[in-house]
């Protein structure tokens, strides 16, 4: 789609987005987030997309929502590219896998499991999604300003929430519960639904991104006999997210 137009889904023309876009999934957190941003102000809202954009560090940041999955999450970035963002910080929120994550903990991914359809359409399921190094490491110590417990690696993106916690009583239920031991066996940290169409979108337009999520829970930790504590306050990875973005913007300006 041309860029000089409105876009179709997010509503947004050049100079209404920032070059850094912070990216939860829900709506309802936006506004919070763009409260740590200097002279923020919506811009946005259509669909499930709400997009605020104001300043931190001196350079525009815009703060927008992808909803839910891999589909709304690669138009998000196929159209905030095309008003001129070039580096993506998803803040949301997941499920632990690898018995050493617990609620409360942050993750930051490194790369993702492929387990969803819309990557598909960019790039074969040979191709890795994989964040920006330099991304990675500005969420890592943001994330560890926060004080949280914090884990660095692979996570999984899938295409059904259900699915993932109720397989038993999928038609496909053998292929879920072989492909989910697999990723406790290889210690794949977390499950979540957006990260690997974020990275493979990212990639193919030649831009950057991370993710750092909340870990709300961890059912594999209920399910081993161990205690399993649940954290459904965000406030810790915007946190994070926000001041790994200061590091990263530092960085950038220093060059």
């Amino acid at each position: 789609m041309e860029s000089r137009k409105r876009q179709m889904h997010i509503g947004l023309n050049q100079g209404e987005v920032g070059g850094y876009c912070l990216l939860p999934g829900d709506p309802g957190r936006c506004e919070h987030i763009a409260s740590f941003l200097d002279d923020s102000e919506l811009v946005a809202h259509n669909r499930e997309f709400v997009t605020y954009t104001g300043t931190l560090c001196g350079e525009r940041v815009s703060v927008c929502s992808t909803g839910i999955g891999g589909p709304s999450t690669a138009i998000a970035v196929e159209e905030l590219a095309a008003c001129g963002a070039h580096t993506f910080l998803r803040v949301g929120t997941c499920g632990g896998i690898d018995l050493a994550v617990m609620g409360g903990d942050l993750v930051v991914a490194t790369g993702a499991v492929r387990q969803e359809g819309t990557t598909l359409h960019y790039m074969p399921l040979e191709y890795p999604a994989v964040a920006d190094f330099d991304v990675v490491d500005a969420l890592r110590l943001g994330a560890q300003s926060t004080g949280a417990n914090v884990h660095v690696g692979v996570v999984q993106s899938k295409d059904s929430f259900y699915g993932q916690h109720e397989p038993g009583r999928m038609p496909v239920a053998p292929e879920l519960e072989y492909k989910w031991n697999a990723w406790k066996k290889a210690g794949v940290l977390c499950s979540e639904m957006e990260s690997a169409a974020l990275f493979v979108v990212s990639a193919v337009l030649g831009l950057r991104a991370g993710a750092l999520f909340a870990v709300l829970w961890n059912q594999e930790r209920r399910q081993a006999g161990l205690s399993d504590p649940h954290c459904m306050d965000t406030t810790i990875a915007i946190e994070g997210a926000v001041e790994g973005l200061k590091c990263l913007i530092m960085r950038d300006t220093a060059e």
